[in-house]
């Protein structure tokens, strides 16, 4: 199972269930450390979720009503108002460092040089972008693109509203 590193230990972390993947994305991209298991056993669950000091998030009625596990039942199945219940609950309104994990693998993105990932990029990318980012974990490059600027734009509006 994945760590939690010390130096995130003040900001708020979660994992959320199997009915949330997008949300973990989401959280992800505003630099919240957020574990996301597509099965994991609600046991198992909540035994990470104290060990690792994390809050469970999840659309499970009965997940939620269990005693001793720092849990949130999201009523929404839409993944900007449950943002917006997450920025609000928790006071996530400055989040600490948006785009600097990894949105699949959750790990911290890495500053790299394009020389060192040229190989990996599309000719159009080469020519057009410096300043990339790679996850060391499940090595996928990120840059500021298209798919970038709409997920920020995403993000302002879960932030505005």
């Amino acid at each position: 199972m994945p760590k939690r590193e010390e130096n995130d230990t003040k900001m708020p972390a979660f994992i959320a269930d199997c009915h949330l993947g997008k949300l973990a994305k989401y959280l992800r991209l505003m630099g919240f450390d957020t574990l996301y298991f597509s099965q994991i056993d609600d046991d198992d669950l909540a035994s990470l979720a104290l060990e690792q000091n994390r809050i469970i998030l999840t659309r499970d009625k009965l997940l939620s009503e269990r005693k001793n596990i720092p849990v949130l039942l999201l009523d929404s199945m839409e993944t900007k108002a449950q943002l917006q219940t997450l920025i609000s609950h928790y006071r996530l309104k400055e989040h600490p460092a948006p785009f600097s994990r990894c949105i699949v693998c959750n790990t911290p993105l890495q500053v790299v040089e394009k020389e060192k990932i040229r190989h990996k990029l599309p000719q159009k990318i080469q020519r057009t972008f410096s300043h990339f980012e790679y996850c060391p974990h499940c090595d996928r490059v990120y840059w500021h693109g298209d798919h970038y600027r709409r997920m920020q734009r995403f993000l302002d509006s879960v932030l505005e509203d």
